[in-house]
């Protein structure tokens, strides 16, 4: 029997209109080619077995060489990744789904052997993180960081605005920047990482700078309707942290809905652990932000159900639920029960774990 919910209903994101509410969240699987970080032809049957999803966000996708912190993830600066990046967006759009591509710098977590010339990774402050990285086949220490100099903050600005042209060349629907989790952007707008003394430190004016220019720049390219941010204000992920981030992120929010962004994508408590691990109002970010407000971590059916009801939100994303369950949407309508995943085989491999998982379809009658 069908579940009736807001979730299954059709929803106006700019110019597209979503099948349903159900986002599948960015998640990384380490599958593209290696030295020319091109999506995997198994990349086309991936995210079109998950096509039923209101809107697919892609796994992050690095904006440079630079701004790779892990093995074998797909860039957006080649012409080669454009015409790979073509081949996904064709597959999902032939089945009626919609796509964004997530742009992404990680910043300080990354490591030499990822890096051209052996060089050092960049950061706010040279602040090495109590981190790890997927690196030569294994998880590995991030490498110590250098500083970035002012004078090449504006190429980092340059490279988020031509993976966006790049991103529309290879057929996406939009874009997410990578605003959350503990990489470049985050790191710039939070003091646990961020000690510069310059336009770009200090006060949270200064700290939010970077994410609100990369976000103008992005939006001017990609038009303000087809673009969006990913934010995690009290995740720990990376370790990184800030001493007061509610202020902080009313005012990173404050200067997103001035540039009419599409959705506020936000990670609600720490990525992938408790909702609660610190106290935070996400209903102000709500409140601020005018664009939808799509809310992630931790959600199942029951608490999608009631925080769309509650209107606190307009869209939910999920994640690990649909690397095991590529029709999670049709799961959750008949109240299926879900695939379970193999944590063996997220990051990195061929189909198994990857484009292998059964459909209700596929799956034997009892």
């Amino acid at each position: 029997m069908s579940r009736s919910t807001k979730l299954f209903e059709t929803y106006k994101l700019g110019p597209i209109t979503l099948a349903n509410r159900l986002v599948m969240a960015p998640l990384t699987r380490n599958r593209a080619a290696p030295g020319t970080f091109v999506p995997s032809p198994l990349a086309a049957d991936y995210y079109g077995q998950r096509a039923s999803a209101g809107l697919l966000i892609t796994e992050a996708s690095q904006v440079s060489q630079q701004g790779q912190g892990y093995q074998d993830t797909p860039g957006i600066y080649s012409k080669d990744q454009v015409a790979g990046w073509r081949k996904v967006t064709d597959r999902v759009h032939e089945r009626g789904g919609k796509i964004f591509i997530q742009l992404w710098h990680v910043g300080r977590i990354s490591h030499v052997d990822l890096q051209a010339n052996g060089a050092a990774p960049v950061a706010p402050s040279a602040i090495r993180a109590k981190g790890k990285t997927f690196v030569n086949g294994t998880f590995a220490d991030v490498s110590e960081p250098r500083a970035l100099e002012l004078s090449e903050i504006p190429g980092i600005i340059d490279d988020f605005k031509r993976a966006t042209k790049n991103a529309l060349e290879a057929g996406f629907d939009g874009v997410e920047i990578h605003g959350a989790n503990g990489y470049l952007l985050d790191q710039f707008a939070r003091d646990g990482a961020n000690k510069r003394t310059d336009a770009y430190g200090g006060s949270i004016e200064n700290r939010a700078r970077l994410m609100l220019e990369v976000a103008k720049a992005v939006a001017t390219e990609a038009g303000s309707d087809r673009t969006g941010i990913r934010i995690s204000p009290v995740t720990p992920a990376n370790d990184l942290s800030d001493s007061n981030p509610q202020p902080l992120f009313d005012h990173i929010v404050d200067g997103l809905n001035a540039l009419k962004l599409v959705y506020l994508h936000v990670v609600e408590g720490a990525t992938g652990g408790p909702r609660d691990i610190a106290p935070f109002d996400y209903a102000s970010l709500r409140k601020r932000f005018a664009g939808a407000y799509v809310a992630n971590n931790g959600y199942d059916f029951e608490l999608a159900t009631k925080v769309l009801d509650a209107n606190a939100a307009d869209l939910i994303a999920f994640g690990k639920p649909f690397i095991s369950n590529p029709d999670l949407v049709e799961r959750l309508k008949q109240g299926a029960p879900l695939n379970d995943w193999d944590k063996n085989t997220f990051y990195g491999g061929g189909a198994k774990g990857y484009t292998d998982y059964p459909t209700l379809a596929a799956e034997p009658a009892e």
